[in-house]
């Protein structure tokens, strides 16, 4: 049996009283694609962390080709020969590729163009050396990712969710790449909740839970339900059913709507119409940076349009574009933003606290002032509907982990039982079977009557929910596309600007 390029044995971290990983035991083979899944909190960001030295284990010990293992930085992992690609992307916009990958890798610039433009050709990985980041696509940012960690010249790379930025079309040239690295030589440890990816190009999986590995299997020979429950140690419940409508009322309308940003490196949006009925929820997807953000600022009244443009935004058939988000919501408007902490809750807050910031107007106050009592009791009431896993209601908002603040942040916008919800990704960092249940609960809402808009990246996401979608690229929406109807694929030639945002597809 070959021996492995790097092996851990009894690998244990711990922050305080989380135990993020117990007694790992870990062999990643050469040439070999290694997917690790697992929860949200499972333990697969520290153990990536500790594998790239951004963090050093409590217990255990490691090998990197049968020699100790030990390592003080990334630094030293890179000249160990491990690489990283991060899922957020660490890239200087207003510097060109080559700049960029100067910082990292010593050279000439003109030496490490031809490099960048050698491994582009051997791994398809196309991208101008002289092109700046910032007129670069999601895609093509990821190749300069991936060239910048080849050029150290890496054995073993690690990439963390590297799909979760991309278009389907983009997913599947990812993949040729992966394969080819591998069969060049390079090991890989692909970190991603997407299972059915995870069968179509690994060649062995490990599983954790609670931080602790519960298998290895070679996901091929199992279906993407066998994963999802050794993932989470039970099975998943069915999606919920989306009972058929004729479509009520409109609850939100937007109509040739035009917005120039003052930030000079925001998305300009241009002749933006929508629309979303009781009963109904309607899909935004499109690559992240292409006006998601700024609509959503217009939507959720973060942005105010001056009085004079204002009649473009409709909710309730109100005409609300020159209103704040206080009075929107006094319509029966409720919103979960993209950003939890800052946004959707202030960290230094308890939830109790944080339940007020949007909660208030549901008999929380009486009199002007806080009635403790139902704030605490909404706010219980919250962390129990939605297994929101925290010491208890005084627990600061920042003290929780990112999914489960998703969670408390989703049940308390749904708990106003508002008129139109709108939800920027809903299950962005959130465990598998937490985002079942949210998906669940948002089509129950919309069989109640609810119009729900939802912008998120996931399509597989959209799909499941959505009874129509639209795709934003580069702040234009294309006309809405009835679900049923549509494949993923036409979505991603949307995303992608393949398709003229003047074909008309009837919803």
């Amino acid at each position: 049996m070959t021996a492995p390029l790097v092996s851990l044995r009894g690998i244990s971290k711990s922050y305080g009283q989380i135990h993020a990983n117990r007694d790992i035991d870990l062999d990643v083979a050469p040439r070999s694609i290694h997917a690790i899944l697992g929860e949200n909190g499972a333990g697969k960001s520290t153990l990536m962390k500790l594998i790239y030295g951004v963090e050093q284990p409590d217990a255990g010990t490691a090998s990197w080709k049968g020699e100790p293992l030990a390592l003080a930085s990334p630094a030293d992992a890179r000249r160990k020969g491990i690489g990283m690609v991060f899922q957020h992307f660490s890239l200087f916009e207003t510097l060109t590729v080559v700049e960029n990958i100067r910082l990292v890798v010593p050279g000439k610039k003109s030496d490490l163009a031809q490099g960048i433009r050698k491994l582009g050709r051997d791994f398809g990985l196309e991208v101008d050396p002289l092109a700046h980041v910032h007129a670069l696509s999601v895609g093509e940012r990821q190749r300069v990712e991936i060239i910048r960690c080849l050029m150290t010249r890496p054995q073993l790379l690690i990439l963390d969710e590297p799909t979760s930025v991309l278009p389907p079309q983009s997913v599947d040239k990812l993949f040729e790449t992966l394969r080819r690295l591998r069969d060049g030589g390079v090991s890989i440890l692909f970190i991603s909740h997407k299972l059915e990816e995870i069968r179509a190009v690994c060649d062995r999986a490990t599983i954790l839970r609670g931080g602790r590995i519960t298998g290895h299997v070679d996901p091929r020979d199992h279906d993407a339900h066998d994963l999802a429950r050794m993932m989470i140690g039970r099975d998943m419940p069915q999606p919920m059913p989306a009972l058929a409508h004729s479509g009520g009322e409109k609850r939100l309308e937007i109509v040739g709507l035009d917005h120039r940003p003052d930030d000079p490196f925001a998305a300009t949006l241009s002749d933006v119409s929508l629309t979303v009925r009781a009963g109904e929820i309607l899909g935004i997807a499109g690559i992240s940076g292409n006006g998601q953000s700024e609509l959503a600022a217009l939507i959720s009244g973060e942005t105010v349009l001056p009085r004079e443009k204002s009649q473009r935004i409709f909710m309730m058939g109100r005409d609300v574009g020159a209103l704040d988000a206080a009075a929107r919501r006094r319509l029966g408007f409720a919103f979960v933003p993209e950003e939890r902490l800052g946004r959707g809750a202030v960290p230094e807050m308890s939830l109790v606290l944080n339940s007020l910031l949007t909660a208030h107007p549901s008999g929380l106050l009486k009199r002007g002032l806080v009635d403790t009592a139902r704030a605490k009791a909404f706010t219980e009431d919250c962390i129990r509907q939605y297994d929101v896993r925290t010491p208890g209601s005084e627990t600061e908002a920042g003290a929780l982990s990112g999914g489960n603040l998703q969670k408390f942040i989703v049940g308390r916008e749904i708990m106003l039982s508002p008129k139109l919800l709108f939800v920027a990704q809903p299950t962005w960092g959130v465990d598998i079977g937490a985002a079942s249940a949210i998906r669940r609960r948002l089509v129950a809402l919309r069989n109640e009557g609810m119009g729900i808009l939802v912008i998120s990246e996931e399509l597989e996401e959209l799909f499941e929910l959505c009874d129509a979608i639209q795709v934003i690229h580069q702040g234009r929406l294309s006309p809405p596309l009835v679900t049923r109807d549509t494949r993923p694929e036409e979505i991603g030639r949307y995303m992608i600007g393949a398709h003229s945002t003047a074909e008309k597809v009837p919803a």
